[in-house]
């Protein structure tokens, strides 16, 4: 019969132990990594059709991409190139189909204007994306509203400042659902319009943008690495204007439903 030494058998019991130690101490070494010191909510957009939802990372804005909007704001129509703002994430109000959501005057404002678009969402990105390739990066598009504190935006540019207090405020991204590619194709022309009270102030066409959904993110991905979650406020066509208190504002795009708010 095989004997053991009693060496042999303190140094199988120090190793068992030690493996024991081990992987009694990997759970507490795992949890003590760096917490939040707080919960940040994610801003998430809902997916027509789905029980899943869209994970916001940025919000981008094309401004002046159709040419009587241009003109109205006192700039060249002739594809100048496309300029980007953001706002925060957590300006998003969704709303849903078939609703009308409460909508509420911003503050330090006194000329506060609606700029209907198409908002485009990536589910996918890179950097210097060529233009026949873009639209590959699309999930889907949703109908939305650049809310815009106009004469505050005003003022800032008059003194040559930067004027995202005039775009980037609470609930200043307002939009509908997603609707994913798959179910309603990629959207180049369209009627798009945007009444208040009953009367049409907005009224164009998706295929009188400057600079097409595919250029815009050609153009976006030059200045940023874009990534899946990205969502491109594509630019309003002409006749922007105030709302007040009161204000039933309904917005359409041909291939998705109507959305609709009121200012409180």
């Amino acid at each position: 019969m095989k004997t053991t030494s009693r060496r042999q058998l303190l140094a199988t019991a120090a190793g068992t132990v030690a493996v024991g130690a081990i992987a009694q101490a990997t759970p507490a070494a795992a949890e003590a990594g760096p917490k939040p010191i707080f919960a940040v909510p994610a801003t998430i957009i809902p997916i027509v059709g789905e029980s899943d939802v869209f994970p916001v990372r940025r919000i981008y804005c094309i401004g002046r991409n159709y040419a009587a909007h241009a003109i109205e704001r006192g700039s060249d129509p002739n594809r100048e190139p496309p300029f980007f703002f953001q706002k925060p994430t957590d300006a998003i109000q969704n709303v849903a189909t078939g609703v009308v959501a409460d909508h509420s005057y911003p503050s330090l404002t006194k000329n506060y204007h609606h700029e209907v678009e198409l908002v485009v969402a990536l589910k996918s990105g890179g950097t210097n994306i060529p233009p026949e390739q873009a639209l590959d990066h699309v999930y889907g598009y949703a109908l939305g509203l650049d809310m815009t504190r106009r004469d505050l935006q005003n003022g800032m540019a008059a003194e040559k400042k930067p004027w995202e207090i005039g775009k980037s405020f609470d609930h200043a991204a307002v939009l509908g659902p997603i609707h994913p590619v798959a179910k309603v194709g990629h959207l180049a022309k369209g009627a798009i319009s945007l009444a208040v009270n009953g009367v049409v102030r907005q009224n164009s066409d998706l295929d009188k943008m400057i600079w097409s959904v595919a250029e815009q993110i050609a153009k976006l991905s030059e200045a940023f690495e874009l990534k899946a979650g990205d969502i491109i406020y594509s630019g309003t066509p002409e006749n922007v204007g105030p709302v007040v208190k009161g204000d039933l504002l309904l917005c359409k795009l041909d291939g998705l439903p109507d959305m609709s708010i009121r200012i409180v």
